[in-house]
């Protein structure tokens, strides 16, 4: 049987993840728990942003990683995300997409007991 994913991004967003790996090379996305930026994920060139250590990666998107600070992926890991796009400039501003006049936001969905007892296994950020 197939594990289930904790991430998938809508056709939207991927037009606009494409936009930004043709300008910046590879990138990264990190989504904090609070802060400047609130939940809302961000958008940054590989390299540019270090998560914390005990930070995880719950998946990829072409290939570039989606990292939560360890704080929210404790609180959402019952959770499927979806990375999604919206018109507007989320607070702060600091994601690549923001020159593009658009933002990213998830949509969360709760798993199922069976997905839970099937779920793809996250990696855990350090130093070493």
């Amino acid at each position: 049987m197939n594990k289930i994913n904790r991430l998938s991004v809508t056709e939207n967003a991927l037009k606009v993840i494409e936009a930004l790996n043709e300008q910046f090379g590879d990138l990264m996305f990190y989504q904090a728990g609070g802060c400047c930026e609130g939940t809302q994920p961000q958008c940054f060139e590989k390299g540019a942003f270090f998560p914390r250590t005990g930070d995880v990666c719950i998946g990829q998107i072409k290939g570039f990683d989606f990292w939560l600070d360890k704080d929210l992926f404790e609180y959402w890991k019952h959770a499927h995300f979806t990375l999604d796009v919206m018109d507007g400039i989320g607070a702060g501003g600091f994601s690549l997409e923001t020159p593009l006049g658009k933002t990213f936001i998830i949509q969360y969905r709760t798993f199922t007991v069976k997905e839970l007892s099937n779920l793809e296994s996250v990696r855990l950020y350090s130093y070493d």
